[in-house]
């Protein structure tokens, strides 16, 4: 059964997530992290039709400042990786399969790093290894100072009341399925591409400085890979949009347990192919953890 949750932090912002009990017997959990300036119902689709749920259970989660978990005080990889702890803690969850895409992927990998002992297995969906990047996300660490700048500004006028009053929440999974509908199905990839590559539309929808940030939080450095030792299977898009192929198979050679599926994709295959990307999910989970 599906519930939707809320946990209060130390701090009093509230964090809202969905679980879904299978009802198995010492069921293990399935954790799903959208990516950036997303929220959770990037996921829903992969909740409503995978077969996973027969025997596991699934929580699925809007990060601080996204989504239904909207605030305007500090988020960031630290406090992020402290509320998912948080949450498994309530829920009873002692391990966890973690699977994040883009930013997701990101934070999964820190949240490994700091809770070894938490985590089965991990599910990287593009993950932006910070030396694969190519095109203009190669020189963003350059202008890091600069963005940060920028960043401390909007917050200073932010505290001055110069600030949209009302950011809304929005569907992703209505808008994956127009997306589908309107573009990938009728052939027009770049349209796509192009609309999905564009920062204003997800500006519409986010603040100004957290948007910025999380631009800040893909290039944090990772930790050594060479210590992650539990499972993990990266899912790469085949026509992979901001990282170049062959440092990111250098990258994932670094695992000392990694596997790869490829997905006919540019960076948003949630999107694009959702189903190929549940099914690789599920072959992977079935034939790990049986």
């Amino acid at each position: 059964m599906e519930t939707p949750r809320t946990q209060a932090m130390s701090d009093g912002t509230v964090i809202h997530y969905r679980l879904w009990r299978s009802g198995a017997r010492s069921a293990s959990v399935l954790v799903l992290i959208h990516g950036m300036a997303s929220n959770l119902t990037r996921w829903s689709e992969f909740v409503e039709f995978t077969r996973l749920k027969e025997s596991w259970d699934i929580l699925w989660l809007d990060l601080r400042g996204h989504g239904e978990s909207f605030t305007r005080a500090a988020i960031g990889t630290p406090i992020w990786r402290e509320d998912l702890v948080s949450i498994l803690d309530a829920e009873g969850y002692e391990q966890a399969v973690i699977a994040g895409h883009s930013l997701g992927a990101q934070l999964a990998l820190h949240f490994a790093n700091r809770y070894p002992a938490r985590v089965r297995g991990l599910i990287l969906i593009d993950p932006a290894f910070r030396n694969s990047l190519r095109g203009i996300m190669r020189w963003v660490p350059w202008a890091k100072p600069l963005v940060w700048s920028v960043i401390g500004l909007v917050r200073l006028f932010n505290a001055f009341g110069l600030r949209r009053r009302h950011i809304p929440n929005r569907n992703l999974r209505r808008l994956d399925e127009q997306t589908r509908a309107n573009f990938l199905d009728v052939g027009k990839q770049q349209e796509m591409i192009d609309r999905y590559s564009s920062p204003w539309r997800d500006l519409k929808y986010f603040p100004t400085a957290h948007f910025l940030q999380e631009y800040m939080e893909m290039l944090r450095p990772l930790p050594p890979l060479e210590n992650i030792e539990v499972p993990v299977l990266v899912v790469l898009s085949a026509g992979l949009t901001y990282t170049t192929p062959e440092k990111t198979q250098q990258n994932i050679a670094r695992f000392p347990q990694a596997q790869t599926a490829m997905v006919d994709a540019y960076h948003w295959p949630l999107t694009e192919k959702p189903k190929e990307i549940r099914e690789a999910i599920e072959r992977w989970v079935t034939k790990s953890f049986p």
